[in-house]
């Protein structure tokens, strides 16, 4: 079964602020590529999303939330994500040191 992925507006903001923080930081074309592939690992979702495990946040929100991680150590991030019928909504994009999101 192939999945749609809807990014919300808070997940965008996310990924808008990290381009623009690679972009500050004189990332480049290494910046952009990252940022290109942070892109498709988000697409990735729409086969298998269960293949992803839960996050701790799953315990708090009264719905299923899952993380894909994403990147190489120490830049990891991780997409927050639920899935409900055959829509997989990406919710946040954080990085990995981050303390979990609370309710």
């Amino acid at each position: 079964m192939t999945f749609r992925v809807e990014v919300t507006a808070a997940a965008d903001q996310d990924g808008d602020a990290i381009l623009d923080w690679l972009l500050s930081h004189q990332a480049g074309d290494a910046g952009i590529r990252w940022f290109l592939d942070l892109q498709n690992a988000i697409a990735s979702l729409a086969e298998f999303p269960k293949r992803c495990p839960l996050a701790p946040e799953s315990a708090i929100f009264p719905f299923e939330v899952r993380h894909l991680f994403y990147g190489h150590s120490p830049h990891v991030y991780r997409i927050l994500f639920t899935i409900e019928g055959d829509v997989v909504f990406v919710l946040h994009i954080r990085h990995g040191r981050r303390q979990p999101l609370k309710p």
